[in-house]
């Protein structure tokens, strides 16, 4: 038996499938992060307001630990 190990550079694609590093780094790139995310849900179950929510989901993980240490 024999072992087939295949070498690829960074880039490189495999029938035009990106590698998963490559694609984890294209998500982390597009949409909000977890933390704004987080802090918009907190910052709307306490105040009830778009523009509250808009100020702390801005901060993301500032306004998470803010609040978890005031709570």
């Amino acid at each position: 038996m024999g072992v087939f190990v295949l070498h690829l550079k960074e880039n490189t694609t495999v029938k035009g499938v990106k590698k998963m590093n490559d694609t984890g780094k294209s998500v982390a790139r597009t949409g909000i992060t977890f933390g704004s995310a987080l802090a918009i849900t907190i910052s709307w179950s306490l105040h009830k307001s778009i523009l509250w929510a808009c100020i702390h989901g801005f901060f993301s993980w500032f306004y998470v630990i803010y609040y978890a240490f005031t709570r």
